[in-house]
């Protein structure tokens, strides 16, 4: 009994705790790529290099805040600096709007054609972000780093595994609950949210309704940079910021998008952690908790990890691929790719 308990343990510690904030944080990448596609119709490939914006910002007013001796007690000083690092990204994405993706949206320009300017303006994002911050890595966290200890846990129950739960774990899982809850409660409750939904589901009958496209336009930006920023942020207060590391996170993002059904909110969110939990999964070494579990003549000697840490992304592609053969919709059925 002690031994699956042990195993247990080492299940969360190394599995279901991480997998539960990754997909958090994908969770909200993916619902900032699902809402441009649903509403403006096209595939944002700058959406990674959106998320390295609003986290670069966000980490320059954090040192801005540390220098002058402001913090946030045993919580990170970023989360302060995270409205900043939303205003700053907002605008920009807005002025990408006015200056770039408007001429093509009156043009009435094929989605294709749009993919590929997001995919200009991806690259532009992600020069700007190195020259604004560099290219090396970045750990901007500060404040209490565990909320329990591994020590201290087995301290606490005699186990021989021990539970780590990080700060920004937590901080991950409880903002990411509220601006979900925040955001379906604007889509579903306010005037603005259901000009979206109707501009969404049939954009003449929307205008037909005397809605006015630009401004359902500038509320969808305004959303996705607060979902970008703050995706961006947690996960950096997590991991740590480096800016390739965030071009490389939009292919686990859209697998997340297109895996729940791509334009679906809720999807999006399933998506999330579904690949979340299937890259943990594939490449955790599973030798401790079969150790745990097998009697000790069964004990394995390898790792048993199936796959190495180095290819978590692609069981992104692998996922991603395998849905757009079979199920293009998602799992929700959103809007086909």
């Amino acid at each position: 009994m002690v031994d699956f308990l042990n195993a247990i343990v080492a299940l969360l510690n190394y599995v279901i705790v991480p997998a539960t904030s990754y997909g958090a944080q994908l969770a909200l990448g993916a619902l900032g790529v699902t809402l441009i596609y649903g509403i403006l119709r096209f595939s944002n490939f700058a959406h990674g290099d959106t998320m390295a914006f609003g986290t670069a910002i966000t980490i320059l007013v954090t040192w801005l805040f540390q220098s002058w001796g402001i913090g946030f007690g045993p919580l990170p000083t970023a989360l302060l600096a995270l409205p900043f690092g939303i205003a700053v990204t907002a605008l920009l994405l807005l002025g990408t709007d006015r200056v770039v993706y408007r001429f093509y949206r009156r043009q009435k320009a094929a989605p294709v054609i749009l993919v590929i300017v997001s995919m200009g303006v991806m690259f532009i994002m992600n020069g700007l972000v190195r020259f604004v911050i560099g290219v090396q890595e970045q750990n901007f966290a500060d404040g209490a780093r565990f909320v329990i200890t591994a020590t201290q846990f087995r301290n606490l129950t005699g186990l021989d595994a021990g539970l780590a739960v990080r700060t920004s774990t937590v901080i991950t899982v409880v903002t990411a609950v509220i601006v979900v809850a925040a955001l379906f409660w604007f889509l579903n409750k306010t005037r603005s949210g259901k000009s979206m939904r109707a501009f969404s589901d049939n954009e003449d009958l929307a205008l037909l309704s005397g809605i006015n496209p630009e401004r359902v336009v500038m509320i969808t930006w305004l959303l996705v940079a607060a979902l970008a920023t703050t995706a961006g942020v947690l996960y950096g207060l997590d991991k740590s910021f480096k800016p390739f590391t965030y071009y490389q996170l939009l292919l686990p993002i859209f697998a997340s998008a297109v895996v729940g059904g791509l334009g679906n909110p809720v999807g999006a969110i399933l998506g999330g952690f579904v690949v979340a939990f299937s890259e943990v999964t594939f490449t955790y070494a599973w030798k401790k908790v079969l150790t745990y579990l097998l009697p000790t003549s069964l004990a394995p000697d390898s790792l048993v990890q199936l796959l190495s840490t180095d290819y978590k992304f692609a069981v992104s592609f692998a996922i991603l691929v395998v849905v757009l053969l079979f199920k293009p919709t998602g799992l929700l059925k959103g809007k086909s790719v």
